[in-house]
């Protein structure tokens, strides 16, 4: 049985390595295709730390941690994500940024992203935030590494009330497992109202 509960402060901290090792082992796969390594994981996860309104929703089974999904203020992102945002006219400060969600293969089909978005809004909700948001990387449907089963999450998304943005993006670079060196990628932002049930939202 899978265990999901919400950790914040010293139980975040102490669980952020093994959200790193989730998430080289799970961006591996399309379509992030992210060539990870811990060291840069743990510089870029020391944003969670020194974040008052970090929350971490973590999967259990047992003691080990199969999944793990967080967010931040979208503030506490600002240097990365402002100019999209002021563009569309949202404040930093009415917006939560929901970041990574990984889970296991061996963890999935048991209603477990529902509840990472669940308790991620639930938590947005409680520091008065109005918007939710993620990103996602895109990557052409002809692209060489695309599983012949690939299903993409979008009617998830929708199902959860998010639509994504016209013209709101990030860019980030990684190295691809399957290039030499890091090369730019375009995330798309999708956005929800968290004032509206998930049918009227979108």
């Amino acid at each position: 049985m899978t265990e999901v509960r919400v950790l914040t402060g010293a139980a975040l901290d102490a669980a952020l390595d093994d959200v790193a090792r989730l998430r080289i082992t799970v961006f591996r796969d399309f379509p992030y295709l992210y060539d990870g390594d811990l060291d840069y994981e743990r510089r870029y996860l020391e944003s969670y730390r020194q974040s008052e309104g970090a929350v971490l929703v973590g999967a259990f089974e047992g003691t080990q941690l199969v999944g793990a999904a967080t967010g931040t203020p979208m503030e506490d992102h600002a240097s990365d994500f402002a100019a999209p945002f002021a563009a569309i006219g949202l404040a930093l400060s009415d917006i939560f940024y929901c970041a990574e969600s990984v889970l296991l293969r061996s963890a999935r089909g048991q209603g477990i992203g529902h509840r990472f978005f669940d308790l991620r809004e639930a938590h947005a909700r409680s520091l008065g935030r109005k918007w939710s948001t993620f990103c996602a990387v895109e990557r052409p449907l002809d692209h060489p590494l695309r599983p012949p089963h690939y299903a993409p999450l979008d009617p998830f998304w929708k199902k959860r009330g998010y639509a994504p943005v016209e013209g709101v993006a990030a860019r980030f670079n990684w190295k691809d497992v399957d290039q030499p060196e890091e090369t730019d990628h375009r995330l798309q932002f999708w956005l929800r109202d968290l004032s509206q049930p998930p049918e009227a939202a979108s």
